[in-house]
């Protein structure tokens, strides 16, 4: 299973969403992120025009998640280095307790800084 984490700031739309999952280069199965953006109208417009599921994750379930690129304002904000990396990952292991998660593709930013993209693929145990 492949999943995108995807971050953004409040002004992102479907359409920066989409871009920075296209800045990857991969398919995926599912968008993962905190809850709070999981339940954005951005995120649900985007997730039904691609028709994909999101997981909504908790703020704990990707603190302290490593994580190949560093943002201090996430770090501080997080407890991780970068939110779509680190939900990438914890959205790859939900649901299958004992999987492992690697990264297929780390952190990318739109041109516009709006929206960020990780891939992530569970690896059963």
């Amino acid at each position: 299973m492949k999943v995108a984490g995807i971050g953004f700031r409040t002004a992102a739309t479907a359409a920066d969403l989409r871009a920075a999952l296209a800045l990857t280069g991969v398919e995926v199965d599912a968008l993962a992120s905190i809850a709070e953006k999981a339940e954005a109208p951005a995120m649900q417009e985007f997730a039904q025009s691609i028709g994909l599921p999101v997981i909504a994750l908790q703020d704990r379930e990707i603190a302290g998640e490593q994580t190949l690129t560093c943002s201090p304002r996430i770090k501080a904000r997080f407890g991780t280095g970068s939110l779509a990396e680190a939900a990438a990952l914890a959205g790859a292991r939900h649901g299958a307790p004992g999987a492992g998660a690697r990264l297929l593709a780390p952190r990318v930013v739109t041109a516009d800084g709006l929206a960020t993209a990780a891939i992530a693929e569970r690896l059963e145990p």
